[in-house]
Protein backbone atom coordinates (compact mmCIF):
# COMPACT_ATOMS: atom_id res chain seq x y z
CA UNK A 1 0.00 0.00 0.00
CA UNK A 2 2.67 2.57 0.75
CA UNK A 3 4.29 1.68 -2.49
CA UNK A 4 1.23 1.88 -4.52
CA UNK A 5 1.14 5.64 -2.36
CA UNK A 6 4.73 6.47 -3.34
CA UNK A 7 4.12 5.77 -6.85
CA UNK A 8 1.02 7.98 -6.87
CA UNK A 9 2.61 10.78 -5.28
CA UNK A 10 5.63 10.44 -7.58
CA UNK A 11 3.42 10.47 -10.47
CA UNK A 12 1.45 13.83 -9.36
CA UNK A 13 4.83 15.44 -8.72
CA UNK A 14 5.74 14.32 -12.20
CA UNK A 15 2.74 16.26 -14.09
CA UNK A 16 3.52 19.05 -11.80
CA UNK A 17 7.04 19.54 -12.59
CA UNK A 18 5.98 18.81 -16.66
CA UNK A 19 3.23 21.07 -16.51
CA UNK A 20 4.86 23.89 -15.01
CA UNK A 21 8.28 23.17 -17.35
CA UNK A 22 6.25 23.69 -20.44
CA UNK A 23 4.29 26.41 -18.70
CA UNK A 24 7.86 28.44 -18.32
CA UNK A 25 9.16 27.27 -21.85
CA UNK A 26 5.56 28.75 -23.46
CA UNK A 27 6.37 32.06 -21.97
CA UNK A 28 9.80 31.77 -22.25
CA UNK A 29 9.62 31.65 -25.97
CA UNK A 30 6.74 33.92 -26.64
CA UNK A 31 8.94 36.57 -25.02
CA UNK A 32 12.21 35.08 -26.93
CA UNK A 33 10.38 35.31 -29.94
CA UNK A 34 8.95 38.88 -29.62
CA UNK A 35 12.21 40.13 -28.49
CA UNK A 36 13.97 38.72 -31.59
CA UNK A 37 11.11 39.97 -34.10
CA UNK A 38 10.66 43.59 -32.74
CA UNK A 39 14.13 44.59 -30.54
CA UNK A 40 15.32 45.96 -34.15
CA UNK A 41 12.53 48.04 -34.45
CA UNK A 42 12.03 49.37 -30.68
CA UNK A 43 13.97 52.40 -30.39
CA UNK A 44 13.20 55.65 -28.76
CA UNK A 45 12.47 57.42 -32.18
CA UNK A 46 9.80 54.99 -32.28
CA UNK A 47 8.22 56.30 -28.95
CA UNK A 48 8.34 59.75 -29.38
CA UNK A 49 8.02 59.87 -33.49
CA UNK A 50 3.96 60.49 -34.67
CA UNK A 51 2.68 57.09 -36.89
CA UNK A 52 1.75 59.90 -40.19
CA UNK A 53 4.12 61.11 -42.00
CA UNK A 54 4.42 65.08 -42.57
CA UNK A 55 4.90 66.65 -45.80
CA UNK A 56 7.04 69.33 -45.65
CA UNK A 57 8.35 72.22 -48.13
CA UNK A 58 11.47 73.98 -47.20
CA UNK A 59 12.89 76.90 -49.43
CA UNK A 60 16.72 77.77 -49.15
CA UNK A 61 16.54 81.10 -50.89
CA UNK A 62 19.05 79.74 -53.93
CA UNK A 63 21.64 78.65 -51.56
CA UNK A 64 25.71 78.45 -54.33
CA UNK A 65 27.22 75.51 -54.42
CA UNK A 66 29.91 74.77 -52.35
CA UNK A 67 32.62 72.18 -52.20
CA UNK A 68 32.30 69.76 -49.13
CA UNK A 69 34.56 66.48 -48.42
CA UNK A 70 33.56 63.23 -48.81
CA UNK A 71 31.95 61.95 -45.39
CA UNK A 72 34.19 59.25 -43.88
CA UNK A 73 31.76 56.42 -43.53
CA UNK A 74 32.03 54.03 -47.02
CA UNK A 75 28.62 53.46 -47.69
CA UNK A 76 28.30 51.86 -50.77
CA UNK A 77 24.36 52.04 -50.69
CA UNK A 78 24.85 56.09 -50.20
CA UNK A 79 25.49 58.89 -52.90
CA UNK A 80 26.57 62.31 -51.80
CA UNK A 81 26.59 65.58 -53.56
CA UNK A 82 30.19 67.26 -52.74
CA UNK A 83 28.68 70.87 -53.96
CA UNK A 84 25.81 70.48 -51.03
CA UNK A 85 27.06 68.42 -48.60
CA UNK A 86 24.65 66.18 -47.96
CA UNK A 87 24.36 61.99 -48.96
CA UNK A 88 20.95 59.79 -50.60
CA UNK A 89 20.23 56.30 -50.43
CA UNK A 90 17.58 54.42 -51.90
CA UNK A 91 15.10 52.40 -50.07
CA UNK A 92 11.61 51.02 -49.69
CA UNK A 93 8.93 51.37 -47.00
CA UNK A 94 6.63 48.35 -45.12
CA UNK A 95 4.57 48.95 -48.21
CA UNK A 96 7.00 48.63 -50.56
CA UNK A 97 7.23 51.76 -52.10
CA UNK A 98 10.34 53.24 -53.10
CA UNK A 99 11.70 56.15 -51.16
CA UNK A 100 14.68 58.24 -51.43
CA UNK A 101 16.36 58.82 -47.61
CA UNK A 102 18.81 61.55 -46.42
CA UNK A 103 21.94 59.35 -44.59
CA UNK A 104 24.16 62.30 -44.14
CA UNK A 105 24.27 65.98 -43.92
CA UNK A 106 28.23 67.81 -43.46
CA UNK A 107 28.12 70.31 -40.86
CA UNK A 108 28.20 73.25 -43.16
CA UNK A 109 25.89 72.05 -45.55
CA UNK A 110 22.88 74.48 -46.66
CA UNK A 111 19.57 71.69 -45.27
CA UNK A 112 20.79 73.06 -41.99
CA UNK A 113 18.73 76.46 -42.98
CA UNK A 114 15.27 76.04 -44.72
CA UNK A 115 12.50 77.90 -44.31
CA UNK A 116 8.78 75.85 -44.08
CA UNK A 117 7.06 77.78 -47.09
CA UNK A 118 4.39 74.76 -45.90
CA UNK A 119 1.01 76.52 -45.22
CA UNK A 120 -0.05 76.29 -41.44
CA UNK A 121 1.28 76.94 -37.99
CA UNK A 122 4.93 75.94 -38.81
CA UNK A 123 5.28 78.35 -41.85
CA UNK A 124 7.80 80.91 -41.88
CA UNK A 125 10.00 78.67 -39.20
CA UNK A 126 13.45 77.62 -39.94
CA UNK A 127 13.79 74.13 -40.18
CA UNK A 128 17.01 71.39 -40.68
CA UNK A 129 16.53 68.53 -43.11
CA UNK A 130 16.36 66.17 -40.38
CA UNK A 131 18.27 62.70 -41.67
CA UNK A 132 16.20 59.89 -42.95
CA UNK A 133 13.68 62.37 -44.14
CA UNK A 134 12.07 60.79 -47.73
CA UNK A 135 12.91 63.11 -50.77
CA UNK A 136 10.27 63.52 -52.57
CA UNK A 137 11.80 66.41 -55.02
CA UNK A 138 14.56 68.73 -55.36
CA UNK A 139 14.18 71.89 -56.99
CA UNK A 140 17.89 73.49 -58.48
CA UNK A 141 18.90 75.77 -60.55
CA UNK A 142 21.38 74.93 -63.45
CA UNK A 143 23.66 77.09 -64.64
CA UNK A 144 21.40 79.18 -67.12
CA UNK A 145 18.70 79.85 -63.87
CA UNK A 146 16.71 77.78 -65.09
CA UNK A 147 14.60 75.82 -62.30
CA UNK A 148 14.45 72.23 -63.03
CA UNK A 149 13.88 68.95 -60.83
CA UNK A 150 14.64 65.81 -59.29
CA UNK A 151 13.90 63.01 -57.05
CA UNK A 152 11.02 60.67 -57.35
CA UNK A 153 8.57 63.29 -58.40
CA UNK A 154 11.26 65.16 -60.81
CA UNK A 155 13.78 63.57 -63.38
CA UNK A 156 15.27 60.77 -61.68
CA UNK A 157 14.01 58.07 -59.38
CA UNK A 158 16.88 56.92 -57.81
CA UNK A 159 19.27 58.77 -55.37
CA UNK A 160 22.49 57.83 -57.53
CA UNK A 161 20.40 59.27 -60.75
CA UNK A 162 19.22 62.61 -58.27
CA UNK A 163 22.70 63.12 -56.99
CA UNK A 164 24.37 62.57 -60.55
CA UNK A 165 22.15 65.31 -61.80
CA UNK A 166 22.89 67.78 -58.96
CA UNK A 167 26.91 67.62 -59.56
CA UNK A 168 26.30 68.03 -63.18
CA UNK A 169 24.05 70.62 -63.86
CA UNK A 170 23.02 72.53 -59.93
CA UNK A 171 24.46 75.73 -59.06
CA UNK A 172 21.88 76.71 -56.12
CA UNK A 173 19.40 74.31 -54.07
CA UNK A 174 15.74 76.69 -54.39
CA UNK A 175 13.56 74.01 -52.44
CA UNK A 176 13.14 70.38 -51.06
CA UNK A 177 9.93 68.44 -51.01
CA UNK A 178 9.64 65.98 -47.98
CA UNK A 179 7.94 63.74 -45.64
CA UNK A 180 8.88 62.73 -42.28
CA UNK A 181 9.60 59.10 -41.36
CA UNK A 182 6.39 58.11 -39.31
CA UNK A 183 5.70 55.05 -37.86
CA UNK A 184 6.37 56.07 -34.39
CA UNK A 185 3.72 55.44 -31.77
CA UNK A 186 3.44 58.62 -29.62
CA UNK A 187 0.04 59.14 -30.42
CA UNK A 188 -0.94 55.68 -29.09
CA UNK A 189 0.94 55.89 -26.03
CA UNK A 190 -1.05 59.34 -25.21
CA UNK A 191 -3.95 58.10 -25.61
CA UNK A 192 -3.10 55.15 -23.41
CA UNK A 193 -2.19 56.48 -20.62
CA UNK A 194 -5.32 59.04 -20.99
CA UNK A 195 -7.53 55.79 -20.82
CA UNK A 196 -5.72 54.39 -18.02
CA UNK A 197 -6.39 57.99 -16.47
CA UNK A 198 -10.03 58.87 -16.94
CA UNK A 199 -10.77 55.26 -16.11
CA UNK A 200 -8.84 54.65 -12.79
CA UNK A 201 -10.83 58.23 -12.50
CA UNK A 202 -14.48 56.33 -12.70
CA UNK A 203 -13.75 53.19 -11.49
CA UNK A 204 -11.63 53.17 -8.36
CA UNK A 205 -13.72 55.22 -6.19
CA UNK A 206 -17.00 52.99 -7.70
CA UNK A 207 -15.24 49.81 -7.40
CA UNK A 208 -13.82 50.10 -3.85
CA UNK A 209 -17.10 52.43 -2.19
CA UNK A 210 -18.70 48.73 -3.00
CA UNK A 211 -16.39 46.36 -1.63
CA UNK A 212 -16.79 48.47 1.25
CA UNK A 213 -20.42 48.59 1.04
CA UNK A 214 -20.70 44.75 0.55
CA UNK A 215 -17.81 43.70 3.74
CA UNK A 216 -18.06 46.52 6.12
CA UNK A 217 -21.64 48.04 5.78
CA UNK A 218 -24.27 45.74 4.43
CA UNK A 219 -26.15 42.37 6.27
CA UNK A 220 -25.16 39.17 4.99
CA UNK A 221 -28.38 38.28 3.35
CA UNK A 222 -29.50 36.75 0.14
CA UNK A 223 -28.93 40.29 -1.63
CA UNK A 224 -25.65 40.67 -0.78
CA UNK A 225 -25.09 37.16 -1.98
CA UNK A 226 -26.98 37.58 -5.24
CA UNK A 227 -24.82 40.79 -5.53
CA UNK A 228 -21.42 39.19 -5.18
CA UNK A 229 -22.89 36.58 -7.73
CA UNK A 230 -23.62 38.85 -10.34
CA UNK A 231 -20.03 40.61 -10.00
CA UNK A 232 -18.47 37.02 -10.47
CA UNK A 233 -21.08 36.72 -13.57
CA UNK A 234 -19.74 40.05 -14.74
CA UNK A 235 -16.15 38.80 -14.40
CA UNK A 236 -16.15 36.10 -16.82
CA UNK A 237 -18.04 38.08 -19.52
CA UNK A 238 -15.98 38.38 -22.72
CA UNK A 239 -14.57 41.66 -23.16
CA UNK A 240 -15.94 41.58 -26.82
CA UNK A 241 -19.36 41.97 -25.29
CA UNK A 242 -18.77 44.87 -23.27
CA UNK A 243 -18.00 47.06 -26.75
CA UNK A 244 -20.86 46.07 -27.46
CA UNK A 245 -22.75 47.37 -24.32
CA UNK A 246 -20.44 50.66 -24.76
CA UNK A 247 -21.14 51.41 -28.21
CA UNK A 248 -25.07 50.47 -27.78
CA UNK A 249 -25.19 52.29 -24.42
CA UNK A 250 -22.92 54.20 -23.10
CA UNK A 251 -22.65 55.83 -26.46
CA UNK A 252 -26.09 57.68 -25.52
CA UNK A 253 -24.18 58.68 -22.26
CA UNK A 254 -21.37 60.50 -23.78
CA UNK A 255 -24.10 62.16 -26.63
CA UNK A 256 -24.79 64.21 -23.66
CA UNK A 257 -21.33 65.79 -23.79
CA UNK A 258 -21.56 66.70 -27.71
CA UNK A 259 -19.56 63.33 -28.76
CA UNK A 260 -21.39 61.91 -31.60
CA UNK A 261 -18.67 59.42 -32.33
CA UNK A 262 -16.27 56.62 -30.74
CA UNK A 263 -14.10 58.01 -27.78
CA UNK A 264 -11.59 57.98 -25.82
CA UNK A 265 -14.33 58.83 -22.94
CA UNK A 266 -16.45 55.67 -24.59
CA UNK A 267 -13.88 53.60 -24.48
CA UNK A 268 -13.18 54.68 -20.67
CA UNK A 269 -16.49 54.15 -19.43
CA UNK A 270 -16.59 51.02 -20.81
CA UNK A 271 -12.92 49.92 -19.29
CA UNK A 272 -14.96 50.86 -15.83
CA UNK A 273 -17.98 48.59 -16.35
CA UNK A 274 -15.18 45.99 -17.28
CA UNK A 275 -12.88 46.93 -14.34
CA UNK A 276 -15.23 46.90 -11.40
CA UNK A 277 -15.64 43.13 -10.91
CA UNK A 278 -11.50 42.96 -10.48
CA UNK A 279 -11.48 46.05 -8.09
CA UNK A 280 -14.30 44.66 -6.12
CA UNK A 281 -12.70 41.52 -5.51
CA UNK A 282 -9.50 42.74 -5.11
CA UNK A 283 -10.76 45.49 -2.34
CA UNK A 284 -12.91 42.80 -0.57
CA UNK A 285 -10.10 40.67 -0.45
CA UNK A 286 -7.85 43.33 1.23
CA UNK A 287 -10.51 44.61 4.03
CA UNK A 288 -10.61 40.61 5.03
CA UNK A 289 -7.26 40.87 5.64
CA UNK A 290 -7.45 43.63 7.81
CA UNK A 291 -8.07 42.03 11.47
CA UNK A 292 -11.15 42.28 12.96
CA UNK A 293 -9.54 42.99 16.22
CA UNK A 294 -9.01 46.26 15.17
CA UNK A 295 -12.22 47.40 14.60
CA UNK A 296 -13.76 45.97 17.96
CA UNK A 297 -10.94 48.13 19.21
CA UNK A 298 -11.92 51.52 17.32
CA UNK A 299 -15.20 50.82 17.92
CA UNK A 300 -14.82 50.02 22.10
CA UNK A 301 -12.84 53.86 22.02
CA UNK A 302 -16.12 55.31 20.72
CA UNK A 303 -15.51 55.72 17.07
CA UNK A 304 -18.28 55.30 14.81
CA UNK A 305 -18.49 52.67 11.94
CA UNK A 306 -17.91 55.58 9.09
CA UNK A 307 -14.70 56.36 11.05
CA UNK A 308 -13.18 53.07 11.98
CA UNK A 309 -13.45 52.65 8.17
CA UNK A 310 -11.97 55.48 6.86
CA UNK A 311 -8.79 55.99 9.84
CA UNK A 312 -8.88 52.21 10.66
CA UNK A 313 -9.76 49.60 7.99
CA UNK A 314 -8.53 51.57 4.65
CA UNK A 315 -5.44 52.92 5.92
CA UNK A 316 -4.15 49.07 6.72
CA UNK A 317 -6.09 47.55 3.20
CA UNK A 318 -4.37 50.20 1.07
CA UNK A 319 -2.16 48.24 0.01
CA UNK A 320 -4.25 45.85 -1.59
CA UNK A 321 -6.24 48.94 -3.18
CA UNK A 322 -2.90 49.78 -4.82
CA UNK A 323 -2.69 46.03 -6.06
CA UNK A 324 -5.84 46.15 -7.58
CA UNK A 325 -5.02 48.88 -9.63
CA UNK A 326 -1.70 48.03 -10.88
CA UNK A 327 -3.96 45.01 -11.96
CA UNK A 328 -6.36 47.28 -13.27
CA UNK A 329 -3.59 49.11 -15.52
CA UNK A 330 -2.20 46.04 -16.41
CA UNK A 331 -5.78 45.26 -18.14
CA UNK A 332 -6.25 48.62 -19.48
CA UNK A 333 -3.35 48.40 -21.25
CA UNK A 334 -3.43 44.78 -22.62
CA UNK A 335 -7.11 44.98 -23.73
CA UNK A 336 -7.99 45.38 -27.62
CA UNK A 337 -11.75 43.84 -28.15
CA UNK A 338 -13.73 46.18 -26.36
CA UNK A 339 -11.60 49.54 -27.40
CA UNK A 340 -12.34 48.87 -31.52
CA UNK A 341 -15.58 49.16 -30.84
CA UNK A 342 -15.73 52.45 -28.43
CA UNK A 343 -12.48 54.02 -29.44
CA UNK A 344 -12.41 52.99 -32.89
CA UNK A 345 -8.98 51.98 -34.89
CA UNK A 346 -8.10 55.19 -36.55
CA UNK A 347 -4.31 55.90 -35.21
CA UNK A 348 -4.08 59.53 -34.03
CA UNK A 349 -0.94 61.41 -33.36
CA UNK A 350 -2.90 63.98 -31.68
CA UNK A 351 -5.67 62.10 -29.36
CA UNK A 352 -7.81 64.54 -27.52
CA UNK A 353 -10.86 62.79 -25.08
CA UNK A 354 -13.97 63.22 -27.07
CA UNK A 355 -12.77 61.88 -30.26
CA UNK A 356 -11.55 58.65 -31.10
CA UNK A 357 -7.84 56.65 -30.59
CA UNK A 358 -5.77 53.74 -30.65
CA UNK A 359 -4.19 52.38 -27.57
CA UNK A 360 -1.23 50.47 -27.96
CA UNK A 361 -2.84 47.01 -28.00
CA UNK A 362 -5.18 48.19 -30.68
CA UNK A 363 -2.31 49.59 -32.55
CA UNK A 364 -1.13 46.54 -33.24
CA UNK A 365 -4.22 45.13 -34.47
CA UNK A 366 -4.68 47.71 -36.82
CA UNK A 367 -1.14 47.73 -38.50
CA UNK A 368 -1.86 44.02 -38.96
CA UNK A 369 -4.98 44.69 -40.22
CA UNK A 370 -4.22 45.66 -43.61
CA UNK A 371 -3.11 43.81 -47.06
CA UNK A 372 0.32 44.62 -45.55
CA UNK A 373 0.78 43.99 -42.02
CA UNK A 374 3.74 45.93 -40.24
CA UNK A 375 5.01 42.77 -38.28
CA UNK A 376 8.59 44.21 -37.14
CA UNK A 377 6.46 47.21 -35.42
CA UNK A 378 3.41 45.07 -34.12
CA UNK A 379 6.20 42.91 -32.32
CA UNK A 380 8.04 46.23 -31.12
CA UNK A 381 4.78 47.36 -29.86
CA UNK A 382 4.36 44.11 -27.93
CA UNK A 383 7.49 44.36 -26.83
CA UNK A 384 6.65 47.86 -25.14
CA UNK A 385 3.73 46.30 -23.58
CA UNK A 386 5.47 43.00 -22.13
CA UNK A 387 7.79 45.31 -20.43
CA UNK A 388 4.72 47.29 -18.99
CA UNK A 389 2.77 44.52 -18.36
CA UNK A 390 5.92 42.69 -16.15
CA UNK A 391 6.16 45.68 -14.23
CA UNK A 392 3.26 46.20 -13.18
CA UNK A 393 2.93 42.60 -12.69
CA UNK A 394 6.46 42.50 -10.60
CA UNK A 395 5.20 45.50 -8.57
CA UNK A 396 2.10 43.58 -7.54
CA UNK A 397 3.62 40.97 -5.70
CA UNK A 398 6.20 42.99 -4.32
CA UNK A 399 3.30 44.99 -2.44
CA UNK A 400 1.83 40.98 -2.30
CA UNK A 401 4.60 40.12 -0.25
CA UNK A 402 5.01 43.15 1.99
CA UNK A 403 1.45 42.79 2.99
CA UNK A 404 2.02 39.19 3.95
CA UNK A 405 5.13 39.97 5.94
CA UNK A 406 3.11 42.70 7.94
CA UNK A 407 0.79 40.41 9.04
CA UNK A 408 2.69 37.83 9.81
CA UNK A 409 4.66 40.15 12.38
Amino acid sequence: MNKARRRKDIMRTSVTWISAALAVLVLTSIFVFVFKRGAGTFSWSMLKDDYWSKNYLVAFGDVPANDFALPDADNEDEFFSRKFGFGLADSVDKENNQLMVVTTISAMSPLHEGTITTAGPDQGKVMAIPLDARIRRIDYLDQDNNVKSTGLLGQDHSAEGAIGRLEQEATAIREIYFQSTGGGIRGSIIATLMLIGLTLLFSLPLGISAAIYLHEVAPRNKVTDWIRAAVEMLAGVPSIIFGLMGVSMLFRVTNLFGITTQSVLLGSFTMTIMLLPLIMRQTEEALIVVPSSLRMASLSLGASTTQTIFKVVLPNALPGILSATLLSMSRIIGESAALIFTMGTAISDSPKISQGATTLAVHIWTVMAGEQPNFELATAISLLILVLVLGLNITVKLLTYRINKKWQV
